[in-house]
């Protein structure tokens, strides 16, 4: 297993960065893609009188802040829910979402919707989103939140969140991952509480684990490690 800070990948004639913090950077773009984000998720399960820990919508946006200071991006592209369920829309997350779009109001944000989106219904207005359907293509990229649409471009998508299962005889670890397929990539989850789906690869997958600190390309085996979960 080999190991650099980022991994930079060909696809589709372009070059794109996979980023230890979940994300993909498109640097002729200056386009951050970013997938499941999932903003209010923990207010979601609060509703159901589930006590999950709260502070995840700030956790979320710290990161992003994190990253869009790091690339120096100019656009971000959420890959698909953006909003868990309609739970998203309670004052708090609402709030902290604003305040942080106010210090960002540069920046342009587009959604391309996902499933949860539908269910919880489009961002406030004022956050200043552009709102796409799937597949939303720019130049040789179509920008999709489920991997397996019919899309004009080279597919980024979502929707997964894929984990990776590194196992030795005594132990293993899940990481998220990065699938990179000769057609489409599937993003891990860039949420700070949205779990993950186990991967085996398909023929000609390329397998990227991030580590957090980075991003590490994996050796396949004859028989992918992974398991569909």
């Amino acid at each position: 297993m080999s190991s650099v800070s980022s991994v930079t990948v060909d696809v589709g004639g372009e070059q794109l960065v996979l980023l230890p913090q979940k994300a993909v950077y498109w640097p002729r773009e200056r386009m951050l893609a970013i997938a499941d984000i999932h903003f209010g998720k923990a207010a979601a399960f609060r509703s159901f009188g589930i006590p999950v820990p709260r502070g995840t919508t700030s956790e979320n946006l710290d990161a992003l802040d994190a990253l869009i200071d790091a690339t120096g991006a100019h656009h971000v592209l959420f890959l698909g829910d953006f909003l868990h369920a309609r739970a998203a829309h309670a004052a708090g997350t609402q709030a902290a979402m604003l305040a942080w779009r106010r210090r960002r109001c540069d920046l342009v944000l587009t959604l391309v919707r996902g499933n949860h989106d539908k269910h919880a219904g489009d961002p406030a207005a004022v956050l200043g989103i552009d709102l796409v359907d799937e597949p939303y293509t720019v130049g040789p990229m179509s920008f999709c939140h489920h991997p397996d649409l019919d899309a004009p471009g080279y597919v980024l998508a979502g929707h997964v969140h894929p984990v990776y299962v590194l196992a030795t005889r005594f132990d293993a670890l899940r990481l998220p991952c990065f699938v990179v397929g000769p057609r489409r990539m599937i993003l891990p989850s860039f949420g700070s509480f949205t779990g993950g789906h186990v991967m085996r690869p398909e023929p000609g997958d390329r397998i990227f684990v991030s580590s957090g600190e980075a991003v590490h390309s994996v050796r396949q085996r004859t028989e992918p490690g992974g398991s569909a979960a």
